[in-house]
């Protein structure tokens, strides 16, 4: 039995969320992201939280409830204050550069390297040699720190 999907999700002011059987849908002031629930788990709205168990009381239902429960947990945190990763460009004439949606790298290579932006990701470059990644999905926003990476 999975200790974590014991635990409840706690709904913040200024979250709305809506729960439609295995379907759940969160607003927030950062943005709007939706889940589908494996059909092992079932979730229940109440009294300004969000409650987790296994529809059919087996070990593989609650590890899939303890799973369920950390990603609404961090889709309920990216829709209300955000997601950041910040990387530094170590290296002597090393910088980086935001142009449209586009990053463009200087790292010694004869050509500058360019990364697409993705959508739902901004990123910004205070100094040259910092990167500040923001989003609301907390796993595509590590993706993309680990992609430029």
């Amino acid at each position: 039995m999975s200790r974590i999907a014991k635990y409840p999700v706690k709904i913040p002011t200024g979250v709305e969320v809506s729960v439609n059987g295995k379907h759940v849908s969160i607003k927030g002031k950062k943005g709007f992201m939706t889940y589908e629930a494996h059909r092992l788990v079932s979730v229940s709205h109440e009294q300004g939280e969000l409650k987790f168990s296994a529809s059919n009381d087996s070990v593989h239902g609650w590890t899939h409830a303890g799973t369920a429960r950390s990603i609404i947990q961090n889709i309920v945190q990216g829709v209300n204050t955000g997601y950041e990763q910040k990387l530094e460009v170590v290296g002597v004439g090393y910088r980086a550069q935001v142009q449209g949606r586009k990053l463009n790298l200087a790292l010694g290579f004869s050509h500058p390297v360019s990364f697409d932006i993705p959508e739902g990701i901004t990123i910004e470059t205070p100094s040259q040699t910092e990167i500040v990644i923001k989003g609301v999905d907390y796993q595509k926003v590590g993706q993309v720190a680990a992609e430029i990476r």
